[in-house]
């Protein structure tokens, strides 16, 4: 099982908060999977970064791909195949963001690392 990281997901590993699910954390610590984080989340961070929302000690251009290198998380580009399949979800939820990652899951058959309980209602593999 591989998994892909929800925005919160990264930024709680990274900063080793408490707040990340034991589960989450064994599953991300495990050598067997690849570990991912989508262009997606990179581009959250960025908006609400630029809005004031997200402090951050560095610009999110620089911060972002070095926390993900340095904790050995693979970078997910977002392609056409993912977007398209928006036009198949139900609207259960409304974060663009996170239809997008619940988009990236189905198309690449990742395991959606979330604490987001209205993204575990889709119809997805999800681990928190």
């Amino acid at each position: 099982m591989n998994l892909l990281l929800d925005t919160v997901t990264f930024l709680w590993w990274v900063t080793d908060d408490p707040a990340l699910s034991g589960p989450a954390g064994e599953a991300i610590r495990d050598p067997a999977r690849k570990v991912y984080l989508s262009a997606v989340s990179a581009w959250e961070i960025s908006v609400k970064y630029g809005l004031g929302k997200l402090p951050l000690p560095e610009d999110p251009a620089t911060l972002v791909p070095r926390l993900r290198v340095d904790s050995g998380i693979q970078e997910l580009g977002l392609t056409e195949a993912a977007v398209f399949r928006i036009l198949k979800l139900p609207a259960l939820h409304r974060d663009p963001f996170d239809r997008m990652l619940i988009c990236q899951a189905i198309e690449h058959c990742l395991t959606l690392v979330t604490p987001d309980e209205a993204v575990r209602q889709y119809p997805i593999r999800t681990l928190w």
